[in-house]
């Protein structure tokens, strides 16, 4: 800190407005650039600057601490790595990376033998950009075009461009402010898309024909009665309709339309109950719909596209086993569940209802159904990892009740899974409830309290963190950390109701969880007060400020990235481009004075003290429209002058990227390496 210049100071400037009768101070409001999304006002440009220049001015000393790292993380990754091929119909289709780019290629080639295709070329489409994301790659059914959706600046603003993929050509642009994947239309002549609203919200779903003039586009849904609804498209696993749903986080509201016919009137499914959610496949003349209806782990009901409003129950509710996902293949009926915390995958048979579980071995794992876009595969497409396993990708073959490996995650560098131990715990919570833990450490690491501690969670939207294998994550174990994940409320780890004692007026659970998870890995001996080090990011973010005003003592060193902090004032804002959505997640202080009170309550940066922080890594983004770059430049200049402690505060604000940090496979490895290098040196572990 010595060798530091001084931090940066933004000035305070008198702002405040009344709410409910209670007048709120905001001297920091100022660095909302009022033209946001375009940000040029100077004096706003101007501290973000500052505020990068001290973080590379701490940077500078630990240069080869950060390359340590980042070469370590480098080293365990394929350079030349590429995805198993998948079948759709006559064609495979994979990604691969060239040694040392940034990023993919896609490839293609016919099923039964021929030359790879390249089809997509990101590397040279990024080429000069500091900011690139390929969005969607949706080849058409006929195999000629491609619907390509770019980011090209981090604002999640798509643009939509139909590809010739026999020329390698553009042939137009459909939209510059499209979001999701598009569909195709049976005959290839139409593609089905979504775009977004000058307040960035998924407004409408529209359909246009291929070599049709601009102004032929039509509109097939546009959401006019929710201002927090959002407007997503979809379509049957077997090809026959293109859903288009809207919603927020807890009600949904679903169309359909023929692929082969997608101009055709949009058919409501049932229409928007509050509260309830349904989503809805096809196959074999039926609709297929999980809905949390009757229960609130959900059940699965069936109705003909001929009365789509008339739901009979296939599997009812259960309060061990949470119903999360469903794929109607030609054979079976696909399930992803969750039992006791645990993914669990499904198979169901249509006509005798049998069902078979895909067996994993390990206590403790992350498993989903990978990509499996045919109606009738030959095998079924899983992903799997754990703690301690490198991700891994099978086929699943029913008939013989085999898993076949395909691909293990290479570790260039070298892995071995017998010097790592893994474990789940079940911590108390204050109110009696128990947390459930996923923790991974070298073994030989001793429970004795001197140990550092790495601990992350995020506990919102119903949003699980799997106990997933990560290779990033080696460099703080083998420099003797343990690493944990705290599963709190909020997220959807133990079924639903988890997710729903974690929002709204329960909010405080998620906080008091994450602190009471930290206390109980105290007691069980991986470390002590002052030597854990906490991260989360955007809502992970907010939690990672509430528990930094509440419990600062506990903490080591603090990451907050893209942090949700600025809740009350985001939440009385109805022109941002979350907020109204995020009313039933969060409550809504506009009309609601009891939501009012509760977000100002632990809103963290209405709550920042004069009290001891620990160090803190704060980063936001300045295209980012989730999270508005203003909440953490908010937030760092007001707990500078706030705070009563001597230590560190770093801010890194993005000048080109948004939420999720830059792009680039070795751009994020090294804003990884930061962090860590951060958490090193604030933790004082030999490096």
């Amino acid at each position: 800190m010595s060798s530091l210049p001084p931090p940066p100071r933004a000035e305070q400037r008198p702002h405040s407005f009344e709410r409910h009768g209670v007048t709120i101070e905001d001297p920091y409001s100022w660095l909302r650039d009022p033209g946001y999304p375009e940000v040029k006002n100077e004096e706003v440009l101007a501290y973000l600057k500052a505020e990068n220049a001290y973080f590379e001015a701490w940077k500078a000393p630990h240069a080869d601490l950060i390359e340590t790292l980042f070469q370590e993380m480098k080293g365990r990754m394929k350079e030349d790595d590429c995805s198993v091929p998948v079948k759709d119909g006559d064609w495979l289709t994979w990604w691969a990376f060239q040694p040392g780019a940034q990023y993919r290629q896609w490839f293609r080639r016919k099923f039964m033998g021929g030359p790879d295709e390249l089809i997509f070329d990101e590397p040279a489409e990024a080429a000069g950009r500091d900011y690139f994301k390929l969005g969607a790659l949706a080849i058409s059914p006929d195999g000629r075009l491609a619907a390509t959706m770019v980011d090209d600046d981090g604002s999640e603003r798509f643009k939509l461009r139909i590809r010739d993929l026999a020329t390698g050509e553009d042939l137009e642009t459909v939209t510059e402010v499209g979001i999701g994947h598009p569909v195709w239309s049976s005959d290839s002549a139409a593609v089905v898309f979504n775009e977004v609203n000058e307040h960035w919200r998924s407004y409408r779903a529209r359909l246009h024909r291929i070599g049709a003039p601009a102004d032929e586009t039509v509109t097939l849904y546009e959401e006019t009665k929710d201002l927090g609804f959002s407007v997503g498209i979809g379509r049957s696993q077997d090809r026959s309709l293109i859903f288009i749903a809207t919603g927020d986080n807890t009600t949904s509201e679903v169309r359909f339309v023929p692929a082969d016919r997608p101009d055709a009137e949009p058919v409501l499914m049932s229409p928007r109950r509050k509260g309830r959610q349904y989503e809805v496949d096809a196959a074999h003349g039926k609709l297929w719909i999980l809905t949390n209806d009757e229960h609130v782990n959900f059940r699965l009901a069936s109705a003909s596209p001929d009365a789509p409003a008339e739901w009979t129950t296939v599997i009812p509710g259960s309060d061990r086993i949470y119903l999360r996902g469903v794929t109607a293949f030609r054979d079976h009926l696909a399930l992803t569940t969750r039992v006791d915390g645990l993914d669990q995958l499904i198979l169901r048979d249509y006509a005798t209802g049998e069902e078979r579980r895909i067996p994993f071995a390990e206590a403790s794992y992350s498993a989903g159904f990978g990509s499996n876009p045919e109606f009738a595969p030959g095998a079924y497409r899983v992903g799997y990892s754990s703690m301690v396993t490198p991700a891994t990708v099978y086929d699943y073959h029913p008939g013989r009740d085999e898993l076949e490996v395909r691909k293990v995650q290479e570790i260039p560098s070298g892995y071995d899974l017998s010097l790592y131990t893994t474990e789940r715990l079940m911590l108390p919570a204050r109110d009696g409830q128990r947390i459930p833990v996923s923790v991974v450490y070298k073994k030989g690491f001793e429970k004795n309290g001197d140990g550092p501690l790495f601990l992350y969670a995020y506990g919102a939207y119903g949003y699980a963190i799997p106990p997933g294998f990560s290779t990033s994550r080696l460099s703080l174990l083998d420099r003797g950390f343990a690493y944990a994940i705290a599963h709190i409320r909020g997220g959807d780890d133990l079924g639903y109701q988890w997710f729903l004692d974690g929002k709204l007026t329960k909010r405080t659970n998620t906080f008091n969880d994450f602190v009471d998870a930290a206390k109980g890995l105290v007691e069980e001996g991986f470390a002590r007060p002052g030597r854990i080090a906490i991260q989360g990011g955007s809502a992970g973010g907010e939690l990672m400020g509430v528990v930094a005003n509440t419990d600062p003592e506990l903490w080591g060193a603090v990451i907050a990235d893209v942090p949700f902090v600025d809740v009350l004032n985001t939440m009385l804002d109805e022109t941002l481009p979350l907020t109204p959505g995020e009313w039933p997640e969060w409550g809504n202080p506009i009309s609601d004075k009891a939501a009012f009170e509760l977000i100002r309550s632990y809103s963290p940066y209405d709550n920042v003290r004069a009290q001891d922080y620990p160090p803190m890594l704060i980063t936001g983004g300045l295209t980012d429209p989730r999270v508005t770059y203003w909440e953490p430049a908010k937030w760092a200049a007001k707990l500078r002058d706030t705070k009563t402690d001597g230590n560190l505060l770093l801010l890194k604000i993005n000048m080109g990227a948004g939420h999720g940090g830059k792009s680039g496979r070795w751009e994020s490895l090294r804003e990884i390496a930061e962090s860590y290098a951060f958490v090193l040196t604030q933790l004082g572990v030999e490096q």
